[in-house]
């Protein structure tokens, strides 16, 4: 066939429909290992509630051409849109997210000290910007939301050693003046840009497993599962899967992780050597009945004690629904993994952003792709993407190859 797709996450089913739909190319084949598609935005129904294998996934509505491409699948109708409404939880206060917008929700007495911390971090101060992870978070925040908040839920988030991450990707972060904290804390209200994600879609009636799970069945024809990738051989361009079957394709498009690959052909031992080199956490997402007296969505802990480091309140998206489900690395968890009921793991969650890892994706992409093999999404480019840009970037490589 022309194109070879591994994987029906976002980035595949993106890539395929919109070769079917909006390009009318038939000669397209793609591979999952799965029973089903939607990969880390897969969904299953709980106690009448939906639950999301990957987490808290939503559509954002920062991209219009985004929106506008999934209600082909799934109607706005069938959406329900939100406010964020993000909170922390640190000691027995309960804080509105981000916390450097909201450090006035605090008694006045520790308005002043994040007040002062902040006033004295390295970015306020005319300090040079350090290269080291833990360095950076005191110099870009001071010392007391580092250590209270930002330091602490990382580490519980990504790992104990956080100075093996690279700095390259934290300038989304917002700017923490003094002036705007003040502002802010003097008339009591937030002070400066919206945080990501402030508006997003939800399914009324359906996790967010359910759009992904249309556009599968728009292309059903083209998708073979129970198909586990053993390997590529980048001189035929063939992909084996773990049953014997071999295929081959002008293109192969990749949004799988790069470890997935058992054996790897025609690669050199420095790429492939890279690949060795990127790391990524998993998580367990579990679901608890009860409800949160919270209006909030989300709520992220620092608190080292507890093993999760935030829940996703569904009771907080929609009334109808009760419970809510907690987000845990997989090595912090106590006791059962997954029970395949009301806890789910997922090996695959989150790539690191480690000091190596730019430098090792470019050389693997940028050869990877001379040989027409094409890595596409959060795990193809091992990269943090949100679903929305995953949809834009593989409508974009679509249109290009």
């Amino acid at each position: 066939m022309k194109y070879l797709i591994l994987g029906t996450g976002v980035a595949g089913l993106t890539f395929a429909t919109y070769l079917k739909h909006m390009r009318k190319e038939n000669s397209f084949l793609v591979l999952e290992k799965e029973k089903e598609a939607g990969g880390l935005c897969r969904s299953v129904i709980v106690d009448n509630a939906p639950v999301d294998f990957g987490g808290d996934h939503f559509l954002d509505v920062r991209r219009p051409n985004v929106t506008k491409y999934l209600f082909e699948f799934m109607p706005e109708r069938e959406w329900d849109k939100y406010i964020r409404d993000s909170r922390i939880a640190l000691g027995n206060m309960i804080i509105s997210y981000p916390l450097e917008a909201n450090i006035y929700q605090f008694p006045l007495e520790t308005q002043v000290e994040y007040l002062e911390s902040i006033a004295k971090a390295g970015c306020n101060s005319g300090q040079e910007m350090p290269e080291k992870f833990v360095d950076w978070i005191y110099w870009k925040l001071g010392d007391k939301i580092a250590k209270e908040y930002m330091i602490p839920y990382n580490q519980k988030m990504f790992g104990d050693n956080l100075n093996e991450l690279g700095t390259y990707w934290l300038e989304k972060l917002p700017s923490v003046s003094f002036r705007e904290t003040l502002i802010s804390c003097l008339t009591k209200r937030a002070h400066g840009e919206n945080p990501g994600h402030s508006e997003f879609y939800y399914p009324k009636k359906f996790g967010y497993g359910e759009v992904w799970k249309r556009m599968a069945e728009s292309i059903s024809e083209h998708v073979e599962y129970d198909k586990k990738v053993f390997s590529i051989d980048f001189n035929a361009g063939t992909v084996t899967t773990n049953d014997g079957e071999k295929y081959q394709a002008e293109k192969i498009i990749t949004t799988i992780p790069w470890a997935e690959f058992t054996e790897i052909i025609g690669m050199s031992e420095d790429l492939k050597n890279g690949i060795k080199k990127l790391k990524h956490t998993s998580v367990q997402i579990k679901y608890f009945p009860e409800n949160i007296d919270t209006e909030s969505q989300w709520i992220y802990f620092s608190d080292p004690k507890l093993p999760y480091h935030r829940i996703m309140n569904i009771h907080g998206w929609n009334k109808n629904y009760n419970g809510y489900w907690t987000e845990t690395r997989a090595e912090r968890v106590v006791g059962e993994l997954e029970d395949g009921k009301t806890s789910f793991l997922n090996p695959y969650s989150y790539p690191l952003n480690t000091i190596e890892k730019p430098l090792i994706m470019k050389k693997l992409l940028d050869w990877c792709a001379g040989k027409k093999v094409f890595g596409l999404g959060r795990w193809g480019e091992h990269s943090h993407h949100n679903s929305d840009l995953v949809v834009e970037l593989a409508m974009k490589l679509a249109e290009k190859i």
